[in-house]
Formats: structure tokens, sequence, C-alpha cells
């Protein structure tokens, strides 16, 4: 690819929840160190957790969040700000009144492609609109996508079941009715509104141009080529995106301020052997009740080895008795958010308790660790099958129930926490070869996002693929330009051939974009300001960042 990609411009909307806009902001750096022309979308409040990550060949592009007309309170514009399922509800509502800016961003910018998170599934039609191919990231691997579409198939034949084997995938794979999420059950309740996404997801993934993944071929190529051949999808595996963040600034600035300082964490790891301590830390999204953090802390002080556990701000009371002063030394808790890539990557880490979510588990396979694994809701179950069953770098602590609400799921006992930690980080031959299939892939990892790597080499082609679809779309637009004269609509041959001169004069970057409204006539009319352009009552011919294009009329 040229250094300057030919100018692809590739537009990003993240998701605004955490585990979805970090890795598609990483995501987009990578594209950006390929030549591609990248604009991020995203509101004020999220612009300041990414603007420090990026640099200025990425253009941030800020629309407001309508966060008191839902109801929300003022600057809440992340998922993880809120805390009930009404707020949850309010949230997803404001997001999805994001339609129209987003189709007025579409208009100023016409870029070549859109690639937006799967809980924004509107921005397929508002691009398609456009005549602009929309990419979809589900923020899951391929697994966890060809796992859910073999339960998809077989919902209703395994409704009551205990326990069935997933239908037609390339291990066998068996699951407990309990670790599925039944969306179904949903109706009726606050949650409710997921139910409904969820179909909204369904319906626009098979009309995708395609999916890129947060994956690397060799991790999981039994699945990559099922969810390509059998399942008949385009997609393009380009990760791990983490590991676009080579420099310590990059690693230290993912993800927001840490409340533990970053020298303080080094310095106690720095002090402790090779490989000894268990990182322990469940995401943005993983809430625990009171009570099974008691038998958590309990577990982890039980197994003897040393620890760094990040834990949520707010109520200490669940912390037993005297138990900061028994770790001291031992282990340490940072309340808050924290250097995760640096901890991970640190020699004195040898062991990784998570939730499995795919961020947290790609991270840690990256950093070569094996993992205890302790999913809680979404698509983490399928993501334990894949680290323990078909990876084989995981220690299952137990966790059978998809449940959102910390209050209600099951509580696993001190015993099991300690017992999963000492199968993980003890000796014998099971635990040695579970370090050495764990360090493989993270070499294996690193190889892959380097040049000549298998997904360096996916983006390749997807940048390609896309410069060759503009190529292709320039003679559908002469001939729409030709209908339009035929019939009536332009004034004389002359009045657009200085446009046709251009497009000519561009074939490697033509900047044409067709939007497909109703018919009527179309004048010419000089570009207004940007900050002053709305949607037009009237057809007309456009001038914008991206050349000419023709609104108002449909085929």
């Amino acid at each position: 690819m040229g250094s300057n990609g030919n100018d692809l411009h590739i537009l990003f909307f993240p998701h605004m929840a955490q585990g979805h806009m970090l890795p598609l902001v990483d995501m987009a750096k990578l594209f950006a160190a390929r030549g591609a022309r990248i604009t991020i979308l995203t509101t004020p409040a999220n612009a300041k957790i990414i603007r420090p990550t990026i640099d200025d060949s990425i253009y941030l592009h800020i629309i407001p969040f309508p966060s008191t007309d839902f109801g929300l309170p003022q600057g809440c514009e992340n998922q993880s700000s809120t805390l009930t399922g009404n707020q949850r509800m309010n949230f997803f509502k404001a997001v999805d009144s994001l339609r129209d800016p987003f189709d007025a961003v579409l208009r100023d910018l016409c870029p070549d492609c859109v690639i937006t998170d799967m809980f924004l599934p509107w921005t397929y039609y508002v691009a398609t609109a456009r005549g602009i191919p929309r990419l979809v990231f589900h923020g899951m691997n391929n697994f966890a996508l060809c796992a859910n579409d073999a339960f998809e198939r077989c919902r209703l034949v395994v409704e009551e079941a205990e326990s069935f084997v997933l239908p037609d995938l390339p291990h066998q794979i068996r699951m407990l009715r309990t670790q599925i999420m039944d969306f179904e059950k949903l109706a009726g309740t606050p949650m409710e509104f997921l139910l409904e996404k969820h179909k909204e997801i369904i319906e626009v993934d098979t009309k995708n141009y395609g999916t890129v993944i947060n994956s690397f071929y060799e991790l999981e190529p039994e699945y990559a080529d099922h969810y390509r051949k059998v399942m008949g999808r385009r997609a393009w595996n380009v990760g791990p995106v983490s590991l676009c963040n080579h420099e310590m600034t990059g690693k230290l600035l993912r993800g927001g301020e840490q409340s533990t300082s970053v020298s303080e964490c080094l310095k106690w790891l720095d002090e402790k052997p090779m490989s000894s301590v268990v990182y322990v830390c469940f995401g943005s999204g993983g809430f625990f009740s009171l009570a099974q953090l008691r038998q958590m802390a309990l577990g982890l002080e039980a197994s003897t080895h040393s620890f760094i556990w990040v834990v949520r701000n707010g109520d200490d009371n669940w912390i037993p008795e005297g138990y900061e002063e028994r770790i001291k030394g031992k282990g340490m808790m940072i309340k808050g958010w924290a250097p995760q890539l640096l901890i991970l990557n640190h020699t004195a880490v040898g062991g990784f308790v998570t939730h499995c979510g795919w961020n947290s588990s790609l991270e840690g396979i990256c950093a070569g660790l094996p993992m205890v694994t302790w999913p809680l809701f979404a698509e983490q179950f399928y993501n334990e099958k894949l680290l323990v069953e078909v990876l084989k770098v995981g220690v299952e602590v137990g966790s059978k129930v998809y449940e959102f609400n910390p209050e209600i799921r099951p509580i696993l006992e001190a015993a099991s926490v300690e017992a999963a930690v000492r199968n993980l980080m003890g000796e014998g031959e099971e635990a040695d070869e579970r370090r050495r299939r764990a360090n493989v892939l993270g070499e294996t990892a690193r190889r892959a996002i380097e040049k000549g790597g298998s997904s360096d080499n996916d983006i390749e082609k997807l940048m390609q693929e896309l410069i060759n679809l503009r190529k292709q779309n320039f003679p559908q637009l002469l001939l729409q330009l030709d209908l339009l004269l035929k019939q009536g609509y332009l004034q004389s041959q002359l009045q657009v051939q200085g446009h046709m001169n251009r497009l000519v004069e561009e074939t490697t970057t033509p900047r044409w974009r067709l939007a497909r409204r109703r018919k009527a006539p179309v004048r010419r009319q000089e570009a207004p300001k940007a900050e002053a352009m709305r949607e037009r009552e009237n057809p007309s011919f456009e001038q914008t960042k991206c050349g000419m294009r023709i609104s108002g009329y449909a085929a």
C-alpha cells in the first residue's frame, strides 16, 4: 500500500463503552499506520478519553450527545457511567438518536467506508443510503461469532435442555443452557431494550459489506474458515489491535486515568520473582456482590500466591477484617482503573484471572499468559470455551450462570478461587504445557500484526479492496449523470463537463458519492459552510471536501 493509502478515507464510529471504544480506536491506529486517512466520530466526553491516545494523523470529529434529553445526568456519555437498567435503556435511546447527526457527518465528510460498532445497526441503513459500505465490528472473535450462530440455529431444540452440543462446529463444544443469554426472557423487564437491539443487530448482520475482527488467523484458523466459508461472511482478521500500542505512553493512556501510580505498581512488581504474580481484573463491567468479593478476597489469600487485584471504587465494607494488613507485601489492591497492558506484560506476572471479555482475553494471550476463566455475561462463556477447550490455556473457576445482576448471581466460594489459582500457578506437566502453549500464542500474536503477518496482510487486502470498490463505482456514477442529462434534470452537458474532467483525472481517487433520495429536479448551487449544512428539502449538487456529489435522485 502506498504511503498515502491512495487517500482511502475510513470513518470509525465506536459504541460509547470502554470495551467497545478502545479496540476500535486501536484498530483505527493500525489503518492509519498503513496510510489510510482516518476519522473517529465520537462525543465530547469520550473525546477526552480518545484524544490522548491518538496522534495528529487521526482526525477526531465530535458531535453532541443528548444526555439530558433522555433523562441522563449531564456528561453521561459512556455506558460505563450508567448504573441501572433504566439508565442503560435511556443511554441506548440517546445513542440511537444520533442517526441524523451521523448522516450529516457522512454528507459532509463523504468517507469511502464506515466501520461501526454492532450496537449501532442503524448506521448500516444511513451509510447504504449514501452509497457507503459499512463494515461491522462485533468486538468478538471468530469462535464466539460461530458459536452464537450455531446456538441461534438450534435454540428451539435446546430450549429446555440442561446441556447441549453446539451443532456443526469444528470442535465438540458442550454448553449449559444457563451459560447462554435468553433474550426473549428480557421482555417486560428494564432490560427489554437489549432484546430489541439484538433483533436489530441480527437483521443487518448479513447485509453489511463485511466484518472486521479483533483476532488473528493462527489463533482460531478452523473458526476463521468456518465464519467465512460455512457461514458465508466476508471477514478480515486485523488483530490483536492492542499491539498498536508499542510505546509505554500508549499503554499508560489506554483506558483512562489510573488510580494507583504507575511507578508504585511497577516498583511492587519489580520486587517479585519472575512469573510469580497473579493479575486479577474483571473489566469495566465486572460487578460483584459484596458477598462474592469477600469470598474472592479469601480465596486469593489462601492461594498463597502474590497478586494484583483491580477492584471498583466504592463501599469497602466487604473487605475482611485485618485483610489488608495480612496481604501486605503479598497482594496489591488497585481501586479503579489500572495500567493493564503494562501489568500483563511485566515479567513478574505469570497468570491472569479474567472475566473472559474478549479484549482482556486477547491481551492475556498477547502477553503469553495462562488464565483463570470467570465469565459473567455477554459472549464470555463462549470465550471461556475457546480458552479452556480449544486453545487449552485456561482453567475454569466454575462460573455456570449467565447473569447481569451481581446480587442474584450464584456465589463461588473461596475454595473454588483458591483451587483455580493454585492450578494455574502450580507445577506439574499440565500446568507447564498450559504455560508453553500460552507463550507460543503470545509470540504468534506479535508476528501476526507485523509486516507480512496474517493480520497485516488482511488489513492491506481490505484497504486495497475498498480502493478497488471506489474505482468500480466510478463508471456507475458516469451512467447516473448521463441518465440525469437524458431525463432533463441537467440543463446541458456543459453543466457537468467540468466535474467529469476532474473525475477522469482522479480515477484512482474519485471523490463522488451518490446519495439516493426521492426523484426531483436537480439544481447546482454553491456549497454552504460546513457548520451551516443541513438536510435540504430540494435536491442539489453539493461541493464538499470530497468533491461534487449528487443528491435528490432516486434510481
